[in-house]
């Protein structure tokens, strides 16, 4: 989220400093003032999406879990999910479905390292335990 963050507002300055400094250089372009709103306007609209990459979430209960991944939210009981999956070489974790379909956990990144295996091992403890229930 950290690094979302910072790359939203380094794309945003440097959209608003190219902006600034393209209307006092000669480039043999006209350079206008709505030209400059504009690619202020452009840069929010990539920070925005760069942003879209720290929404992911997961948060789970002995009832279910619910994944919010970029632009989807889905809440699901235990009962569906077959099996709390982190293949090998994958980047992210996956609810695995019936009928050979999967969620993908977004939230539970490889990058993350050791915060990754901890939030697997809670996940699959919640999972087990309302699979024995």
């Amino acid at each position: 989220m950290i690094v979302a963050w910072v790359g939203a507002v380094a794309v945003l300055v440097l959209f608003t400093v190219v902006a600034v400094l393209l209307r006092g250089s000669e480039t043999g372009v006209y350079f206008r003032f709505a030209d400059q709103v504009a690619l202020v306007v452009l840069g929010l609209l990539i920070a925005g999406g760069v942003l879209l990459l720290a929404r992911p979430r997961v948060r789970a209960d002995a009832d279910g879990i619910e994944v919010r991944n970029i632009l989807t939210t889905q809440r699901l009981s235990w009962q569906v999910v077959r099996r709390v999956a982190f293949p090998d070489g994958a980047s992210w974790a996956r609810l695995d479905l019936p009928d050979d379909e999967y969620l993908p956990v977004l939230a539970i990144q490889a990058v993350d390292g050791y915060r990754a295996v901890e939030g697997i091992a809670r996940l699959r403890a919640l999972h087990a335990a309302a699979r024995a229930s």
